[in-house]
């Protein structure tokens, strides 16, 4: 009797295998975990940041490695300081420059946000409309570059920053790790490598100047901004300081 081949065996649940189905929502869904979790790391880094120092940023790292892509020499100057050594004509012009509502919103400018759209619109504009705290989440956790999602992070990470660490510790921070040119960051170092001398012996006019070179932080510097320094020594008086 001819013999048969065998025929296969029916695969049995132990066997089966079925190939995972990537959806669009299975991909959704992992985007916004990870997005999550990566927030969640940006709010226990400003709880640190109550107490800690920063050892770096993300705009030092990023002209770090700017200035290793161009093969030019980085040379860094960052000291961290005691807000109390850095001199309070130092802080009240930098507030006056940056952000004259400072110690009144809590995060966020709406007022200052419209009026430097509308000085963009007539060519006039000569500061932004973020503040110090918008400033400070950018330069710690995002760099310079400008995107939607690092807008939508900012964001949702300023608020956070202002409950977390409060307005004084917020103008240290800022006051210690802004870009303030070439490798120099931090009221400190900037008042060393321009006058050589330290934040704490900052004047008024000197103050001014510094704070007029922080829009444009690689472009300008203090000798070339006497108008927009006696812009901000007035803003400064106008503040009351």
């Amino acid at each position: 009797m001819p013999e048969t081949p065998d025929q296969p065996l029916p695969p049995t649940k132990a066997t089966q295998r079925t190939s995972p189905k990537i959806t669009f929502r299975f991909v959704a869904k992992w985007i916004l975990l990870v997005l999550l979790a990566l927030w969640l790391l940006g709010v226990i880094a400003l709880i640190g940041l109550k107490w800690i120092d920063p050892p770096t940023t993300a705009v030092h790292m990023q002209r770090h490695l700017q200035s290793s892509i161009h093969g030019k020499p980085y040379d860094e100057h960052y000291d961290f300081v005691p807000l109390a050594e850095i001199s309070p004509d130092f802080q009240h012009a930098v507030i006056a420059a940056e952000d004259a509502r400072f110690y009144q919103h809590h995060g966020f400018d709406w007022d200052a946000v419209e009026k430097a759209a509308q000085d963009d619109m007539e060519g006039g504009k000569i500061r932004g409309g973020s503040t110090i705290t918008q400033q400070l989440v950018k330069n710690i956790f995002f760099g310079t570059g400008r995107s939607f999602l690092r807008k939508g992070a900012e964001f949702t990470l300023v608020p956070v920053a202002e409950f977390v660490l409060g307005k004084q510790r917020i103008l240290e921070l800022y006051l210690n790790v802004v870009e303030w040119g070439p490798a120099v960051y931090g009221a400190d170092a900037a008042a060393r490598y321009y006058f050589h001398i330290p934040a704490r012996s900052i004047d008024r006019q000197q103050g001014a100047e510094l704070a007029a070179i922080l829009p444009l932080p690689l472009k300008r510097r203090p000798g070339h901004m006497a108008h927009y320094s006696e812009i901000i020594q007035e803003r400064m008086r106008q503040m009351g300081w």
